[in-house]
């Protein structure tokens, strides 16, 4: 499945406690609801905001990166193989 791009420009205005309110456009670009969280990330000038779920699933996907080949897992049946050998594990007396 290809990634979709939105591109769009919208702006907010900072209320005297700093808060602004997320455009609706944007809450939808970001799959974001209410009591959901945001993360900021600062990278200079530049300021993106991401959904803190997706945010946290990416982080881990960086840190996870190449852990199974670490590991020894070269194919999707290596890991298949791991997962019943350890139920068959598990289910013994």
């Amino acid at each position: 499945m290809a990634a979709t791009t939105t591109e769009f420009v919208n702006d907010a205005k900072v209320m005297s406690k700093g808060q602004v309110t997320i455009p609706k456009n944007v809450r939808e670009a970001l799959g974001i609801d209410v009591g959901d969280r945001v993360t900021f990330i600062v990278d200079g000038t530049d300021i993106r905001i991401m959904n803190s779920a997706v945010y946290a699933m990416k982080r881990l996907q960086e840190q996870m990166m190449g852990e199974a080949e670490k590991a020894g897992f070269t194919s999707e049946d290596d890991i298949a193989e791991w997962i019943t050998k350890s139920r068959r594990e598990d289910d013994a007396p």
